[in-house]
């Protein structure tokens, strides 16, 4: 117990303090990248560090609240023009499962099942969950997931911001009322349990976004959570993220890191071609579009958008989409490669 606590402490003193260094040196999503980037550090210096489930799970439905705010009735109207998008998206995560799992095959030796979990673009908690299963070598998915993650954390935001030529005004909108905060976390954090137990990925901030949706759109709710909120789920998110590295020694590290760049500079490519694609097919801004587009994990990504000041409901629904591509996608892969390999 005091053990477990002693870890979670260290790991929130770490983070608030990345978080509180990047926000005062103007990064944008300045809690999830300096607490990310801090926690990783004193990760692999060999820090004993933890984030509770639990405070994960609040992190997750407080984004994901957030992030279903923006849906309002009239934005629900808007979902078939971004169809082309849509399709887009769909065809990057294909184009990056295939592409990373080849070459991790083909240049570094990785088994089909390996290659295309490694290559996975986002719900990092699923692959991992899959390989735990029997599925390809778990220490390698595990140090490529997390390498893509803390990468694209990093380099993410500060590149849409500076490509991006119309960029995102942060808009100022009333929070939402605390008696309606609290009973759509309660409802999340309760459904999203029982939807973590039948392997649903990111469950917590996936209910938490189709629940604050209805919600707005039924006008029984209005606005997101609070900004403070949002900031301290940002760097609950981060913290989680940086911790992952935990497990890992700086020997593995180096081990998988050519596989690792590699890998990281194929997703990083193939989604900012389709990205700059959908920005000149839709004239849509190219940094939102990169955003649901980036290949990282779900909640950091879907954090980096509500950070940025991207349309929520375009962020939000691109993220959903995304999930339900890679949970369909991946297994059938699995079961082809599987076939081709035989």
């Amino acid at each position: 117990m005091i053990s477990g606590f002693r870890k979670a402490a260290t790991a929130a003193v770490i983070g608030l303090a990345g978080a509180t260094c990047a926000a005062l040196i103007g990064l944008p999503a300045a809690g999830l990248i300096g607490s990310s980037i801090a926690v990783a550090v004193a990760a692999t210096l060999g820090v004993a560090m933890a984030v509770p489930q639990r405070l994960r799970d609040v992190a997750f439905a407080i984004i994901g609240i957030s992030l279903g705010a923006g849906v309002q009735a009239d934005a629900l109207s808007q979902v078939g023009s971004w169809s082309v998008s849509l399709l887009l998206l769909a065809l990057s995560l294909v184009a990056t499962l295939m592409g990373g799992a080849t070459l991790l095959r083909r240049v570094f030796g990785m088994d089909v099942e390996t290659a295309y979990l490694s290559s996975s673009p986002g719900t990092m908690s699923n692959a991992i969950a899959i390989a735990l299963d029997g599925h390809g070598n778990v220490t390698t998915i595990t140090i490529l997931q997390v390498m893509r993650l803390l990468v694209l954390v990093a380099v993410v935001p500060p590149l849409a911001t500076a490509l991006d030529a119309q960029p995102a005004a942060l808009r100022v909108v009333h929070p939402m009322g605390a008696v309606a905060l609290v009973l759509l976390l309660a409802l999340t954090l309760g459904a999203g349990t029982l939807a973590a137990r039948w392997k649903v990925p990111a469950a917590c901030l996936l209910i938490g976004m189709i629940l604050s949706a209805s919600a707005h759109v039924a006008d029984l709710a209005h606005g997101p959570a609070p900004a403070w909120a949002i900031f301290a789920a940002f760097v609950v998110t981060g913290t989680a993220a940086g911790t992952r590295l935990t497990a890992i020694t700086p020997r593995q590290l180096l081990g998988m890191a050519g596989a690792g760049t590699v890998l990281i500079g194929t997703t990083l490519g193939v989604s900012l071609a389709f990205a700059s694609a959908a920005a000149l097919l839709t004239g849509l801004p190219w940094g939102q579009i990169w955003i649901a587009y980036a290949p990282g994990g779900v909640e950091a990504m879907a954090a980096i958008g509500l950070a940025l000041g991207y349309d929520p409901a375009f962020v939000a629904i691109h993220h959903f989409a995304r999930i339900v591509i890679l949970v369909i996608m991946v297994p059938i892969l699995l079961q082809y490669g599987r076939r081709g390999s035989d």
